[in-house]
């Protein structure tokens, strides 16, 4: 008890000083091993794994220091102050250390760090002239990002006044689904910049080949998998607690969650075909760049001003011009080594037009033509607001309509590419299954157009099926279904690599996110009315009576709650309740759905202002397959995941470097 009466009001001032300390730390790591490199000197070069490992341990005492503060309502810091409240539920005085713009970039460097000291934890294979570049690389990044918390977004400081209490969290931000998801998105976004040092690290050292590749693919594996399944929680929670009855919106900030998504597709298709071929080295190296600095201009954008979201964590244009430079320098100067070294490194080697290479290529392609889509219709508009008068406004349908038609195409080589030999093939070797993909598709998307009366939905739904039949038309041809028995297919099966099934999970997930999105685009339906109590409507086939509307209490809020009946064929179902909740010390209304959830479809309410005189406004939306939208996505990520077991990705054993004592 004394020694944590002791802590207590101390507790600022460690995680100040650990953050100074990691700081000093990142600055040695960056600096002295890589001399260490040129001088060739093995104990300058073996600093790095200590730094890096030091600074994760300081880090994580800083984390801990400031978690204390809230979870102890410490309100003399003043961002505990700000961004917490005495009667908070205990989830999201913990959710609420990062759920701030000063807390969010301690978690960010956090993972960095978390991501730079794995390297020494289990690189131990990697060539010890590589493993510390990498490693110096990333210190340097952490330079920046600590210089600007210390100096711009000091999370630790404290106030004069102490108040009496705090102003509590975003009530929009009090949800445990969005509790987990920046964690899970940093994870992402900050594990690309493992891609970026190991890619600025072979420039320096002048190497890149199919061991490097090995050696890179798990990281962006790794990111990849925490990014889907950060931007698919993100994309439940808009749609459950936003109270719009939308999966996603091309909001600017979602769109730069979703660039890095892209653009590290590509890098992982593209390290898959340096590692098997040693080919689009060049181009692997790139991407390796290009992906973490689009994690950058997220950052970037949601931290200057430069939009007002509920995403957006700050509105400093100061901190977004330190950003800026920091994005700058960082893109800018391993653009520009690429730009000198890039004509220094191996030729890849080549390949033939009807080949797998071939199909990853074309994959990488559209995968780069949807991430610039993207782009231009996110920061073009951005552009005009500054550099004119005008305002320009670009919205679903322009991404719906060019993302739509690239991701369309890219679906059908998803299908078509994995049937295909390395280096050379030869069109009669895949005709076979082509004819089944496109009798099959075309068969469905026929009958959906008739009876599903959408043309469009049928091409939705055909792009689905030809990349499910093709996938597992590509897992048949590996265990040689139709040509062994059922018993040596299995025993087949089971010989298999990891990544084989990785493969498999990730473009079954696709294909069931791309039956989500076809019929929630095709086919969704929605009313908005006003309702009595007794009042009933249909929709979807369902009829939906608002049954009682009543005031309550939370924790931390009034709410009024409207329940609904359910029922489907004069037979009841279920019920559903939406709530419209006041949080008074944020002044803030916000809105729960009531959603019935079932397999193939969502029935979807949300009450608005009323009174029993005049009734409530009511949004009732059908959503079918919405769901599996999200199940997809996690499929995905959970392919990445299930690659990482592959044993080919185990890294050879440690070879003698020459170095100097």
């Amino acid at each position: 008890m004394e020694f944590g009466a002791l802590l207590h009001p101390m507790t600022a001032e460690i995680g100040n000083f650990a953050l100074i300390l990691a700081f000093v730390l990142a600055v040695v790591q960056s600096t002295v091993p890589m001399l260490g490199v040129r001088t060739n000197n093995l104990r300058l070069m073996r600093l790095a794994d200590v730094t890096a490992i030091g600074q994760l341990l300081f880090v994580l005492i800083a984390f801990l220091a400031l978690t204390i503060a809230f979870v102890r309502s410490d309100f003399s810091v003043e961002l505990v102050a700000q961004h917490s409240h005495s009667l908070k539920p205990m989830l999201y005085k913990i959710s609420g250390v990062w759920a701030n713009h000063e807390g969010s970039m301690l978690l960010w460097v956090l993972i960095l760090s978390l991501y730079g000291a794995m390297v020494p934890l289990f690189g131990g294979a990697l060539p010890i002239r590589l493993k510390t570049l990498a490693i110096s690389v990333q210190g340097m990044i952490g330079v920046g990002f600590f210089g600007f918390i210390i100096f711009t977004s000091n999370p630790f400081a404290r106030l004069a006044e102490i108040p009496l209490d705090g102003n509590g969290l975003n009530p929009l931000l009090q949800d445990p689904g969005l509790a987990f998801h920046p964690p899970f998105l940093y994870l992402g976004y900050v594990g690309f910049s493992m891609a970026f040092s190991f890619s600025v690290a072979a420039l320096l050292d002048g190497k890149v080949d199919a061991l490097w590749a090995r050696w890179l693919r798990p990281w962006v594996l790794v990111s990849w998998s925490f990014l889907t399944i950060g931007i698919t929680m993100g994309s439940i929670w808009a749609y459950y607690e936003l109270g719009w009855g939308g999966w996603w919106f091309w909001d600017p900030v979602e769109n730069v969650s979703l660039l890095p998504w892209l653009a590290g597709t590509a890098l992982l298709h593209s390290t898959l075909v340096v590692e098997r071929r040693y080919a689009l080295a060049h181009w692997t190296v790139l991407l390796g760049i290009l992906t973490f600095s689009l994690s950058l201009i997220g950052t970037f954008l949601v931290r200057s001003g430069v939009i007002t979201s509920v995403h957006a964590f700050a509105n400093d244009p100061e901190r977004g011009v330190y950003i800026l430079a920091l994005l700058l320098l960082a893109s800018g100067s391993a653009l520009t080594l690429y730009a000198l070294r890039s004509s220094q490194l191996r030729v890849g080697n080549g390949f033939e037009v009807c080949s797998r290479e071939a199909g990853l290529a074309i994959n990488n392609i559209l995968l780069v033509c949807a991430t610039a889509v993207v782009f231009l219709g996110t920061f073009y508009p951005l552009l005009i607001d500054i550099t004119s008068d005008d305002k320009i406004s670009v919205g679903p349908p322009f991404f719906d309509l060019y993302v739509g038609y690239i991701m369309g195409a890219l679906v059908i080589f998803m299908g078509v590419a994995p049937m295909l030999k390395w280096r050379h093939d030869s069109f009669n070797n895949i005709r076979k299954p082509l004819i089944i993909l496109i009798i099959t598709s075309f068969s469905l998307a026929c009958i959906v157009a008739i009876f599903g009366k959408s043309i469009l939905g049928g091409i939705g739904l055909m792009l689905a099926l030809w990349l499910f039949v093709g996938t597992w038309i590509t897992f048949g041809r590996k265990v040689r279904f139709g040509q062994l028995t059922l018993d040596e297919n299995w025993r087949m099966a089971k010989a298999l690599p990891a990544g084989v099934y990785g493969f498999l999970a990730a473009h079954l997930g696709m294909s069931v996110t791309v039956v989500g999105i076809t019929c929630m685009g095709v086919w969704a339906d929605e009313k908005i009315l006003m309702m009595q109590l007794g009042d009933t409507t249909e929709l979807g086939g369902y009829t939906i009576e608002l049954r009682d509307v009543r005031n309550g209490t939370g924790p931390n809020y009034s709410a009024e709650t409207a329940t609904f009946t359910l029922s489907k064929a004069a037979k009841p179902i279920g019920q559903m309740r939406s709530e419209r909740r006041f949080y008074p010390v944020r002044v803030t209304q916000t809105t729960e759905a009531g959603i019935h959830v079932r397999p193939t479809r969502n029935l979807y309410v949300a009450i608005g202002e009323g009174e029993p005189a005049r009734g409530w406004a009511v949004r009732i939306y059908f959503h079918p397959f919405v769901n599996w939208i999200w199940a997809g996505a996690l499929l995905m990520a959970l392919g990445g995941f299930i690659a990482l077991g592959d044993r080919r990705l185990r890294l050879p054993k440690p070879r003698e470097d020459e170095v100097t004592i």
